[in-house]
């Protein structure tokens, strides 16, 4: 999941009480999603991401399960078409490969392009407080018709360098889940990650979220990145 927009009002053509009644509407999407997210305390889900990489005409589509837990807990597990795993707890992330037997250890700072997307599913991120929020442009609209969101960190030095350009968020009618979180990258890579299945408050345990090395696995440190 590693993961310049010049952040401006959008421009819509004609009635100017269509940018402000676009702004409302982004706003109310935004308070929703907040809400929701702030009565979760946990979440599984299921996932499927198709990324598509510059340059390469088929994008690379895998799928799997999602568990989230307060405070700073995430697990993904990759199924299809390789199983891999990856658990964050805050800071502290660990990749296992089972067919490699190998585990990466590292810091999240380091091994991820930016910290902004793991922070918005884990419910961490304050979204007026850590982004600027804006209605995406076009007509194109969600589920339900609901408008679709666009996030620019505002940490932007940190982001820029570490190559992550915007988010694009769609939620679901009514629960105002995130449905579809899409990853727009400087260099013109885009992922874009499709839930479904969405449980909350299960009362997932630790147990879930912490990493048990199994026998004969090699540990491997990640390297350190050189900061901006």
């Amino acid at each position: 999941m590693a993961l310049c927009f010049v952040v401006g009002a959008p421009v819509w053509a004609g009635d100017a009480s269509i940018d402000e009644k676009a702004f409302h509407e982004a706003r109310e999407v935004v308070k929703q999603l907040q809400a929701r997210y702030e009565k979760t305390k946990d979440l599984q889900a299921d996932f499927s991401q198709k990324t598509k990489i510059e340059g390469f005409e088929r994008p690379v589509i895998s799928s799997g399960k999602v568990y989230i837990k307060k405070p700073g807990r995430l697990r993904w597990d990759y199924l299809d078409p390789a199983s891999e795993q990856i658990y964050v707890n805050q800071d502290d992330v660990k990749m296992y490969v089972p067919e490699h037997k190998q585990v990466l250890v590292g810091k999240l700072t380091q091994m991820a392009a930016s910290k902004a997307p793991l922070e918005l599913l884990q419910g961490a991120a304050k979204l007026n407080e850590s982004f600027d929020v804006e209605p995406t442009t076009g007509t194109a609209r969600g589920a339900g018709g609901i408008p679709l969101i666009t996030l620019t960190p505002k940490d932007k030095r940190n982001d820029a360098a570490q190559n992550l350009q915007k988010i694009v968020l769609e939620v679901f009618p009514k629960t105002y889940y995130i449905r579809t979180v899409s990853l727009y990258e400087i260099s013109g890579n885009v992922a874009v990650f499709e839930f479904s299945n969405l449980k909350p408050n299960l009362g997932l345990g630790n147990e879930v979220f912490d990493f048990q090395t199994p026998p004969d696995t090699e540990v491997v440190r990640a390297p350190v990145l050189n900061g901006p």
